[in-house]
């Protein structure tokens, strides 16, 4: 480091008018005479130049570059005017620059640019500075004194010993010059300061330029005030934000913010809505141009804006107008389903014909795995519509349907206006799937507000309470799905067209596993279709020996299960020979069959009938066993039976009293013996009253001790004077009765009318006999003697009468 005397050194104007320094372009600072500045020297030519003025007097000529991004500045980037200045100190740091501690003593003007090798000099002529007169001098300091003592009475960053050093000076050139370097003002002004010699013009300029930057730090300070009162001190990085958007708005200038706003009502204009929503827009779209954009409220108002403008309050999807290739997409996807597919036919045929009519509500019910899901896509396919699937499995919130009220932290609309939102059209197939799995609890109940939803004369004017304007549900068509139709809610069920998917028959089975199942599997696992091939007896050995079900989704596992195997024995062999299954190979690849098939008892046995029973999957066979016992009448039911089958039972009990004499039966029977009555498979609930029939038979058989046909199955309610009062699940039970071998089917009289819904196929195979009394039920199912008589005449009852 170079220490200097800190004498300045001063030229001798009348002796020396030209003079000759090197040249230091400086960048983004402009250095006056009285003013001392450091300076950080990076490039070649400048350190050059510091260089060879220390190796001289210490003096080089201070000039500011016109436009500070040159690197290599020429003799056009650089401003005539300048400052003579002294180099007080110079150190060089590691990296190769060079600090520099400047003073400024006179101003000078180029008049003539000398390009050396690695630096460039100039040479200068002196500006001359005219005297003032006494008066106008010591006013206009007077007046810089003041005007800087103003200013720094706002700008904390001036402290008093400056303000009174400034005071303390008497020449106003010097003063100019000392005030200029502690205000911050732009270069093109500093610059323009230099350049004004004559103290007359420099101190009136200075006076403005100074006034100005009094008047914006007043403008600050108003800002920052303003500001401060809106926000909550800890919240710095909302503060600056807003001390920025204040600072634009007091000089007349635009914002991000301002810009969304403008987006935002272009959006708003140019989206049709209803009249009722756009005066709902406009109205929160007054309400957030007077909000700041980072509170919390505004947040709130402009998510409700962005949803109500993003829905499709009319885009309507294109829908397909030919019957015919509707309809064969529905068979290419389905086997079956006939009704459905009924239906979906005539809502086409009526749409086509009146172009507007409001969609229907269809409940599709049946077992698990029958294909009520896949058949509302098929629905969309078949329409042209877009599919919209919501599961409502487990929902207890009403708020899922009908959204959150906006007072809510994070409320959003319900899932409906979600998925329209989502799929982007106004008429989509919309699958609210098990819609009977739906519970409730403390937040409300989600089946109360589909009510609303689903009721065509209602969803027209559907209002969400996030949105809180009606919405047009009206052109959606609605396909709900269900597996059992007593755990929807009556009025729910009120509102929809409910159609029935009962479970598949064998037969269809076969044809949806030879024409859909086996050629998806086949070409999921990698397979080549031409190469693998199931016999038909393979397959119907899977669907008896390997699933019992009424639909077919274990029977598409036991193909994968196939596949699979087939795959691992295709890459574990390089084999690509092709594999014919049949039933004998079945085994190999499933292993040993899970179910029994066909094999009905071998004898004719006593207290022992078969029942019928409907279950969430189908049908089911229930092998209804009666032991007695010596005892004191006791009346035992096992199996888990629930109320209503244990009071058939006794109902059965009472009739067989009531009958004892006619039946050849001692009349004291019940208090001689215990009555124990056992439906196997006890891990399984068991409830319902078809099941009456069935006991009373098997009570009967035991207590007359008559065998009763092995091959026959029968369902009913019983009365306790003997009537036998219709059930459900009918082709159901006699699908699963025809699964079980069984060749004849007892069935109330007032049943006969749904025997149009049995297969012909099955129908063929199984025998029905109609009753409408106990005694026809027990006539047909026990085996009597040669000669023998069920009944003693003492009170004939002709066949056919309920009593």
């Amino acid at each position: 480091m170079i220490n200097l005397p800190k004498k300045i050194f001063k030229h001798d104007e009348s002796s020396q008018k030209n003079l000759r320094f090197p040249l230091l372009p400086l960048r983004d600072i402009v250095v006056f005479p009285h003013m001392v500045a450091p300076l950080f020297v990076g490039r070649e030519k400048s350190v050059n130049a510091l260089a060879d003025a220390m190796n001289k007097d210490k003096s080089v000529f201070l000039a500011t570059q016109v436009k500070a991004g040159v690197d290599d500045p020429g003799e056009k980037d650089i401003s005539r005017i300048g400052t003579i200045g002294k180099v007080l100190q110079l150190l060089r740091l590691p990296d190769g620059t060079v600090k520099a501690l400047v003073e400024g003593t006179k101003r000078a003007r180029i008049i003539n640019f000398i390009h050396e090798d690695d630096f460039i000099q100039v040479d200068l002529e002196m500006i001359p500075e005219p005297e003032l007169d006494h008066a106008k001098r010591d006013a206009l300091c007077r007046s810089l004194v003041n005007g800087f003592e103003e200013y720094a009475a706002n700008n904390k960053s001036i402290s008093k010993e400056i303000a009174s050093n400034v005071g303390s000076i008497s020449d106003p050139s010097e003063l100019a010059d000392t005030i200029i370097a502690h205000i911050p003002f732009k270069i093109q002004d500093k610059q323009r300061l230099l350049d004004t010699a004559d103290p007359e013009k420099r101190l009136p300029l200075l006076l403005q330029l100074m006034k100005s930057e009094v008047e914006i730090l007043d403008m600050e300070e108003k800002i920052k005030v303003r500001v401060k009162s809106q926000m909550e001190k800890t919240q710095k990085q909302y503060y600056l934000n807003e001390q920025m958007r204040a600072i634009k708005k007091e000089m007349g200038g635009d914002d991000s913010h301002s810009d969304e706003l403008k987006d935002l009502e272009k959006r708003i204009k140019r989206k049709k809505l209803s009249k009722e929503s756009a005066g709902k827009v406009r109205q929160e779209f007054k309400k957030l141009k007077l909000m700041t954009p980072m509170s919390a409220e505004a947040t709130v108002v402009r998510n409700y804006i962005d949803w109500i403008i993003s829905l499709p309050w009319f885009d309507r999807g294109k829908i397909h107008q030919d019957i015919q290739k509707a309809e064969d997409i529905l068979n290419e996807d389905h086997y079956g389903l006939e009704k459905p597919k009924e239906r979906i036919l005539e809502y086409l045929a009526v749409q086509i014909l009146v172009k507007k009519v409001r969609g229907p509500i269809l409940c599709l019910v049946g077992p698990p795995g029958v294909g009520k899901t896949s058949l509302a896509k098929s629905v969309s396919r078949a329409t042209g519509r877009k599919f919209v699937r919501l599961s409502l499995g487990g929902v207890r919130d009403e708020a899922e349907i009908r959204g959150h009220r906006r007072t809510y932290i994070g409320a959003m609309p319900g899932k409906i206006i979600q998925s329209l939102k989502k799929v982007g059209i106004n008429n989509p197939v919309f699958c609210l799937d098990e819609v009977d799995k739906m519970s409730m609890d403390f937040r409300g109940d989600p089946s109360a507000a589909l009510l609303e939803v689903l009721d065509p004369e209602q969803n027209n004017t559907f209002n969400d309470h996030y949105l809180d304007v009606d919405y047009d549900l009206s052109d959606i068509l609605f396909i709900t799905t269900a597996n059992t139709l007593p755990d929807i809610p009556l009025p729910l069920q009120d509102r929809m067209e409910v159609i029935r998917i009962p479970g598949y028959t064998e037969y269809e089975k076969y044809f949806i596993a030879r024409d859909f199942l086996i050629p998806k599997q086949v070409k999921l696992n990698g397979l080549d279709d031409e190469k693998v091939k199931f016999s038909k007896n393979s397959i119907m050995k899977i669907i008896r020996l390997y699933t019992r079900e009424a639909g077919v989704r274990n029977l598409e596992r036991e193909i994968a299960s196939v596949c699979r195997k087939i795959a691992r024995k295709t890459v574990k062999n390089k084999d690509n020979g092709s594999y014919k299954i049949s039933s004998k190979s079945i085994q190999k690849f499933l292993g040993l069959p899970r179910f029994r098939y066909g094999e009905i008892e071998e004898n004719d046995q006593i207290g022992l009938v078969t029942g019928l029973a409907w279950t969430q999957v189908g049908g089911e066979i229930l092998s209804i066993e009666t032991a007695l016992m010596p005892g004191k009448g006791e009346l035992i039911n096992t199996g888990k039976l629930g109320d209503v089958m244990k009071e058939s039972a006794r109902a059965a009990v009472s009739y067989v009293r009531s009958r004892s004499e006619r039946l050849g039966i001692e009349s004291d029977f019940y208090k001689n013996f215990d009555i124990h009555i056992h439906i196997p498979e006890g891990a399984i609930p068991k409830d319902g009253p078809s099941a009456g029939i069935s006991m009373c038979t098997s009570i009967v058989s035991a207590l007359t001790n008559r065998p009763v046909y092995r091959d026959l199955a029968m369902t009913g309610e019983i009365t306790l004077r003997g009537r036998v009062l219709p059930i459900g699940g009918l082709r159901e039970k006699v699908l699963a009765a025809h699964r079980g071998g069984i060749t004849r089917v007892v069935i109330p009289r007032d049943n006969e009318k749904d025997l149009v819904d049995i297969p012909t196929a099955i129908s063929k195979q199984i025998e029905f006999v109609v009753v409408d009394h106990m005694d026809e039920v027990l006539s047909a199912a026990l085996i009597m003697g040669k000669g023998e008589a069920l009944f003693n005449e003492i009170e004939a009852i002709p066949a056919g009468k309920n009593d």
